[in-house]
């Protein structure tokens, strides 16, 4: 089963789903010294060209608190793509998520209060095949909109992060029908 999802996250790694959608989702990737961290970063500057390009009408950035952190991922990816010149009314943030299950969970209740059917999923392509299942099993309508490039760049860096990914997506196949740790959804 493993090796099965290392070679399914692999090739969906390589397809790019994007088209014109309602919102982008963007998986938070963490902070560091108040800044989003570099792979963060590549997702946001991903997902505010999105925006520029008219495919999103809005941007939905997800991520909580980071140990020790007085603001949290989310908060901190606000105030950057508002630097890049995205309007506050396009920005919706969730801050409550620590887990990528928990970013889907939680982005989704904003879509359901802006009644928005369908968004982008915005991350690192060895990321998508679990971002994407997590999502349909949410029933979100989604299609992956991978950076065009990683902050993984060495053989070894990628192959460290298929693994993991490998690992999670076999462990979420697995305990799909589990309750989130944290159930209880925001408001």
């Amino acid at each position: 089963m493993f090796t099965w999802n290392a070679v399914a996250i692999y090739q969906f790694s390589l397809e790019d789903e994007t088209r014109p959608t309602d919102c982008a989702i963007v998986a938070g990737a963490g902070v560091d010294g108040g800044r989003p961290s570099p792979v963060f970063e590549a997702r946001l500057d991903h997902a505010i060209w999105l925006y520029q390009q008219g495919l999103v009408r809005a941007l939905v950035l997800t991520g909580g608190y980071s140990a020790g952190a007085s603001a949290s991922d989310a908060a901190i990816a606000r105030q950057y793509v508002l630097g890049k010149g995205v309007p506050a009314r396009a920005i919706f943030i969730e801050e409550h998520s620590t887990i990528t299950r928990e970013n889907i969970r939680y982005a989704k209740q904003i879509l359901l209060r802006q009644r928005w059917h369908t968004a982008l999923l915005v991350s690192d392509p060895l990321h998508m095949r679990r971002l994407k299942t997590l999502a349909e099993d949410d029933g979100i309508e989604s299609w992956s909109s991978p950076t065009s490039s990683t902050r993984y760049q060495t053989w070894l860096a990628q192959a460290r992060f298929l693994l993991r990914e490998s690992f999670y997506y076999s462990g979420y196949l697995i305990l799909r029908h589990t309750p989130v740790q944290n159930n209880s959804i925001p408001e």
